[in-house]
């Protein structure tokens, strides 16, 4: 722990004693670098899980280091991008230059704040650092475009708020239920593990619905989604890919957390009924909704949110099977994720945000960052080959030992979305002009843009052919240790 906030302040003292755009981005990726080293170098030597301070607030284990992994790995491959972003934003008078610092504060604060909440092991401290993260991420949504992002800033720090108060309360009679059974209450997760069996189910249940509306919300979990396609939308696309690739990690982090407690009990069984019934109405609000999207990083957006329902879906399901595939959907969607934003930027910059049926000759002009985005969608859909595949299929199958009806409502949604995506790639890609003369100046992408988008490509095609076997017993472990 003391490693990690060390590398955190550290980076962010050299933050705002820097006077250049490139000293931040050389720091931030610094940051990453080194703490995506310490993750998995803690992951693959150290004995878990370890607890931190007498109280044992803090802990490591093997979930909230792969978390944190999949967090630095995404940040780390955004710092690079940023660097020639941010400099084509300030060319644009899109940013102000004398924003750059706060925006880099707060950039490198929000993965910072994000880790230490997967390293609560007190749900009080969770909710805290979740929230935390709520108002860092309305800074980065805010700063590029203040005038016009403010009150889609404020309308996320609303819903997200006023939903968190909910898990307020449950983790309020959470709290009183394990006070009622041993005299003294508790929060700390390892600790309710063995208290939740002896408490009442019924108020039990209540409270995990309490606090399962304020993680959903964080997550973009129907009808609590409101927040995430417009915020995503509004936002620069580094705060889009930390906002849909990262963020909602958090979200459904608490989600499997407070599942792993009631698994056990009389409970699990209406809790599992709740999550299936918000999966499957989420992944159909967005597979209905996309086809009605103009931009892309809306349309996105709205893909973020069907994968959401998928995790719940497997959640719900509730073996150690499914939790073990949508671990690694949360992996294979991050990195998928990040590569859909980051090539729709450069096509959209390209075409100077038209919206999707007004684009013409995209690959003509930008054609690497047009085979970005048809591989990220691919990966989406869950096409064989590529590693979403692995994680629908095995969740799928896993939900077919649950029922048919559910398998069926589940196989018809994902057709929906895997159309919708296919109507807009062709509106993308449709050669609207073929006369050279007419043909718009190809927009130059700098290394520093093409560098992160190779990277994950890589990591796609690696994650789609075989999981490495440090990977496997990584995930193994987990849920292992949830209990599941």
């Amino acid at each position: 722990m003391l490693i990690y906030c060390v590398i955190g302040v550290a980076a962010l003292i050299s933050i705002l004693l820097s006077k250049s755009h490139n000293s931040m981005t050389v720091i931030s990726v610094l940051q990453s670098s080194l703490s995506l080293g310490v993750t998995a170098y803690f992951i693959l030597y150290r004995s878990l899980p370890v607890y931190y301070l007498s109280n044992r607030y803090f802990f490591m284990d093997h979930l909230g280091l792969y978390e944190t992994l999949i967090t630095w790995l995404i940040f780390l491959l955004t710092s690079i991008y940023a660097s020639g972003y941010m400099k084509h934003l300030i060319v644009l008078n899109r940013f102000k230059k004398e924003n750059l610092k706060m925006f880099y504060f707060a950039f490198n604060l929000l993965p910072i704040n994000i880790m230490f909440a997967f390293f609560s092991n007190n749900l009080a401290l969770f909710w805290v650092f979740t929230e935390l993260t709520t108002l860092v991420s309305a800074v980065l949504i805010v700063l590029p475009n203040a005038k016009d992002n403010i009150i889609i800033a404020l309308n996320y720090i609303f819903i997200a708020s006023t939903a968190m108060l909910f898990s307020f309360i449950g983790l309020i009679l959470l709290f009183g239920l394990t006070k009622n059974s041993t005299g003294t209450g508790t929060l700390n997760w390892d600790s309710l593990l063995s208290i939740v069996p002896s408490i009442s189910s019924s108020v039990l249940a209540l409270s995990i619905i309490f606090i399962f509306i304020g993680f959903a919300t964080k997550s973009g979990i129907a009808p609590f989604h409101t927040w995430l396609p417009h915020a995503h939308a509004k936002a620069p696309s580094i705060v889009s890919t930390l906002l849909s690739a990262v963020l909602l990690n958090v979200g459904i982090y608490g989600i499997i957390r407070v599942y792993a407690l009631v698994v056990h009990t009389p409970a699990a069984r209406i809790i599992s009924v709740i999550f299936f019934i918000f999966g499957l109405f989420t992944i159909a609000v967005a597979a209905l909704t996309m086809f009605s999207q103009k931009t892309i990083k809306k349309f996105i957006a709205y893909s973020s949110i069907e994968n959401m329902g998928l995790i719940l879906v497997g959640i719900a399901i509730g073996t150690p099977l499914a939790m073990f595939w949508i671990l690694f959907h949360t992996l294979a969607h991050s990195i998928s994720k990040a590569l859909l934003f980051f090539s729709a930027e450069v096509i959209q910059e390209q075409h100077e945000g038209l919206i999707i049926g007004e684009m013409s000759d995209v690959l003509r002009l930008q054609p690497f960052s047009s085979f970005c985005l048809i591989i990220g969608s691919l990966t989406v859909i869950g096409i064989p080959l590529f590693p979403v595949f692995l994680s629908k299929m095995g969740i799928v199958l896993e939900l077919a030992n649950v029922s048919y009806i559910l398998l069926s409502i589940s196989v018809i949604l994902f057709f929906i979305v895997a159309s919708a995506f296919s109507v807009v790639l062709m509106d993308i890609f449709s050669e609207k002009s073929s006369d050279d003369e007419d043909l718009p100046v190809r927009n130059a992408t700098p290394l520093t843009i093409v560098l992160p988008m190779v990277i994950l490509i890589a990591l796609i095609f690696i994650l789609g052919v075989f999981i490495p076997q440090n990977l496997n017993d990584l995930l193994i472990k987990i849920v292992s240790q949830l209990g599941i």
